[in-house]
């Protein structure tokens, strides 16, 4: 049987295709990215309210999957506005400099069933650092929902400055906790 160009080169594209995944739309209001700190000994939970999440994931493919986080550092939510406010300044995000807090994923490892190794590039008030932590990947719903924690410590970032670096009142370690929903 012999082929002509047209319908080889469309078979061609058509493979090509369905070999990459379209990028996955998140369901931000099923979503939420919060930092877990200890103030004065007590747990504290705080919400990022505004982030976007670019994520390309094919389960089929894990070491082809990509991530990429954009954080509002304004919109972090403590529960009282005037410590919105707080976080917002200089000595903490210092958000009219740096509004935005980054993680670009490098590589993404399969680690077992619905289990993953992601590594990348977190920015934090101009602090860049190759991190690594476990996430988890589910169906839910029809999309994917990526889950897991990654902990930092704040002073590594500026995040706490003058006063504020004495860890005696807000602890150094920082979990960034996320569920991730999305979809096509």
């Amino acid at each position: 049987m012999i082929l002509t160009r047209g319908p080889l080169l469309a078979a061609l594209l058509a493979v090509t295709l369905a070999a990459s995944a379209a990028p996955l739309k998140t369901d931000t209001a099923k979503s939420a990215i919060t930092a877990n700190f200890k103030q004065m000994n007590v747990p504290v939970a705080a919400t990022f309210r505004t982030f976007s999440a670019k994520l390309d994931y094919d389960p089929a493919r894990p070491a082809a999957a990509s991530a990429a986080i954009e954080i509002d550092t304004a919109s972090l939510d403590l529960g009282d506005p005037d410590m919105n406010k707080e976080v917002a300044k200089k000595d903490w995000f210092n958000s009219a400099q740096f509004p935005k807090a980054t993680f670009v994923s490098s590589e993404i490892k399969a680690a077992g069933a619905g289990k993953l190794n992601v590594t990348g590039k977190l920015t934090i008030k101009g602090k860049s650092a190759t991190v690594t932590f476990p996430a988890t990947v589910r169906a839910e719903g029809g999309k994917q929902l990526f889950e897991g924690a990654l902990p930092i410590r704040r002073l590594a970032y500026n995040i706490g400055d003058g006063e504020w670096k004495d860890t005696s009142m807000v602890a150094d370690e920082v979990v960034i906790r996320f569920r991730v929903l999305a979809g096509q």
